[in-house]
């Protein structure tokens, strides 16, 4: 019965935008979206930011869709790089190159980029599936969320998402994210409207603006850090066919699958992202795959695995930003931004102020699918033509966009200023291999993880203890707790010790 009525809520949301006006939205936003996913330095995130200063004065129903559709295309889009440069058009396409490239450097371009677009839309179908059964499902649940729960969630996000995008040295990423914590306690703070951190600058009174500081952090130092580096060489792509044999699709259908699985999960979790969505999924397909040997020579498989995971890491990022207002990824931090800007409400009480507008996310996940289908498959040697505009040309346009887009909100010259000091920043973090996604996610929930905190003391005059003992914050805690301990390594070599003197002892008993 509840599948039925999701399933007509979808209906009735695809009807909503089955218009010429926004077809045609769909249309160019998920063309423009491949076109800056496919150009190395264009992000995904810098793409939405951009676009949500272009789409000001649309209705809030198609600016989402714009931005939706800008999303999709651009995590899509990156593959194309990834593929024929060996560069990752977005960071969500890094896996992609283990094995689309060398299948290029084989001669099959074209089969690496239809295999790219059939696993994308595969995986963004298994993540929409799932964005509309479980974001009604949580949105429900997350009525029971409090402060305390509220809080124990953003300090859950910084930490995982600190954790995923810096396997190496996971500090540097729970660094980068308490960075922007502290970004976001800057103006008056929300509550009482004291000023904190201002030092007497009127400007600071609000604080940093979201918009600004993200297109500073993914634009501007994108920007300068594809001008310090080489530039690439493109693989002819015109020797073989783009549209794939759907034997060999479905071969790997198990694949698929669970690529679907994995990307929408990882995508669920605050602040992580595709990257790791690609990364977790390529992993899986290799652990579990009969053709091994092939992984990162050439494996369509492992190609088919990248890509169904990333792209199925949209929509499911997607579900955190409709149920609780916290971003699964740093596109989907902007795309939070955006819907408040354009006064749509995310957060638990969506399932009750705006239960449509869910369905209708989800409408516009399944309509950029389609049009990243037909784009990817019909127009890929055009498109690839811009893959040639020489980058000295393109980073000046995309700097001038930056200014334009970081102005137009408030039409502060401040907010220039704070986008090219966030550029900086975000360049010498860069090349000092602090991940930009922590430090995002960090602006975004510095201001629920202060009100929660605070709140929640004073309904619990002053006593802590509701932030252990509440079953939900408990869990959250431990979470967090254990995600901490075992990235140090002497904590995790006892763990190691302590089941490895455990386990052989149970099977000795077993044995007996």
């Amino acid at each position: 019965m509840i599948l039925l009525e999701n399933l007509l809520s979808f209906l009735t949301a695809i009807g909503d935008f089955l218009t010429p006006t926004a077809l045609f939205h769909v249309a160019w936003s998920t063309g423009l979206g491949i076109i800056i996913g496919a150009l190395p330095g264009l992000t995904a995130t810098m793409g939405v930011a951009l676009m949500t200063t272009l789409t000001y004065k649309l209705a809030p129903d198609l600016a989402v869709l714009i931005l939706i559709c800008m999303y999709v295309g651009a995590i899509y889009g990156g593959s194309r790089t990834a593929i024929l440069l060996n560069i990752p058009g977005t960071p969500a396409n890094a896996a992609t190159t283990l094995d689309g490239n060398p299948l290029a450097r084989q001669g099959l371009a074209g089969k690496a980029m239809g295999i790219a677009t059939s696993g994308s839309v595969l995986g963004s179908i298994i993540g929409m599936f799932f964005l509309a059964t479980l974001a009604p499902l949580l949105g429900n649940y997350a009525l029971k969320f409090q402060s305390y729960e509220f809080f124990w969630l953003a300090i859950f996000g910084i930490v995982i998402s600190g954790h995923l995008t810096a396997l190496d040295d996971p500090l540097k990423g729970w660094i980068a994210g308490f960075l922007g914590l502290t970004v976001a306690m800057v103006g008056q703070e929300g509550i009482h409207a004291y000023q904190r951190f201002t030092y007497g600058t009127t400007e600071l009174l609000g604080g940093f603006a979201l918009i600004p500081a993200m297109v500073g952090a993914f634009g501007f130092a994108e920007v300068l850090t594809v001008m310090r580096n080489p530039a690439a060489e493109v693989i002819n792509a015109a020797r073989d066919s783009v549209i794939p044999k759907l034997g060999e699709v479905f071969r790997y259908w198990r694949t698929i699958i669970r690529s679907g699985i994995i990307g929408t999960g990882v995508g669920i979790i605050p602040g992580v992202g595709e990257d790791i969505g690609a990364w977790v999924s390529y992993a899986a397909a290799r652990r579990k795959s009969k053709e091994r040997h092939l992984f990162g020579k050439g494996s369509i498989e492992g190609l088919m695995a990248a890509e169904c995971g990333n792209n199925a890491a949209v929509p499911g990022a997607l579900i955190p930003v409709l149920t609780l207002a916290i971003p699964g990824s740093a596109p989907a931090a902007v795309l939070l931004a955006a819907m408040f800007i354009h006064g749509v409400r995310p957060g638990p009480m969506i399932m009750i102020e705006n239960p449509h507008f869910v369905y209708q996310v989800v409408a516009m996940v399944f309509f950029a699918t389609l049009a990243m289908l037909v784009f990817g498959l019909s127009m890929t040697r055009p498109l690839l033509k811009v893959l040639s505009v020489p980058r000295e040309r393109l980073m000046p346009i995309v700097f001038v966009l930056c200014v334009i887009g970081s102005y137009a909100i408030a039409e502060r010259p401040f907010d220039v200023g704070v986008m090219i000091a966030f550029g900086i920043g975000g360049y010498i973090l860069r090349e000092m291999k602090y991940p930009m996604a922590p430090l995002v996610l960090g602006i975004i929930l510095g201001d629920i993880l202060d009100k929660s905190l605070r709140r929640g003391l004073v309904l619990s005059d002053g006593d802590l203890t509701p932030f252990f003992t509440r079953p939900i914050c408990a869990v959250l805690f431990l979470i967090t707790l254990s995600s901490v301990l075992m990235s140090i390594p002497a904590f995790r070599r006892l763990v190691g010790r302590v089941v490895g003197a455990v386990l052989p002892g149970r099977a000795s008993r077993e044995g007996n």
